[in-house]
């Protein structure tokens, strides 16, 4: 499979990284938030959704980075940043605009009732897969609702 490389700059795109981004796991020190050039960014290992049709399949999950440019100020709940070998699980992102403009606030939605909260001048999000590739046998399931 080709490398997965979006881009989102509006809520719709968001939602199409956001399905892409459905339970990548990451350590704590995977997050880095670069203030002097407003870029928050997570290396997580992603799931490989759009391949994982079937049962009895391996499946497979992919090294990638996600970048949040024009951020102003990060904010997060649930997450101890000294503790580097914490894992969690992203299971949405999502974007809450702030009056009419285009900024408001991105959160991530993670496992454990933990959430990261950028305020961002707008929405300009970047996935990219960087390589590394492995398989996998467990694909991750949600209770029905």
């Amino acid at each position: 499979m080709d490398s997965l490389k979006l881009l989102a700059l509006d809520t719709e795109d968001l939602s199409v990284v956001s399905a892409h981004l459905q339970d990548a796991v990451f350590k704590t020190d995977g997050l880095s938030y670069d203030a002097r050039h407003h870029v928050f960014s997570v290396v997580v290992n992603r799931f490989v959704w759009e391949t994982a049709t079937g049962r009895g399949k391996v499946f497979e999950r992919r090294r990638a980075v996600v970048a949040f440019k024009r951020v102003n100020a990060v904010r997060s709940l649930g997450i101890d940043r000294k503790d580097k070998d914490s894992v969690f699980s992203l299971l949405a992102v999502n974007f809450t605009p702030q009056g009419e403009g285009p900024d408001g606030t991105l959160e991530l939605v993670l496992s454990g009732n933990a959430s990261v909260a950028l305020d961002v001048e707008c929405v300009e999000v970047q996935l990219a897969d960087t390589g590394g590739a492995w398989e996998t046998s467990l694909k991750p399931r949600h209770p029905a609702v």
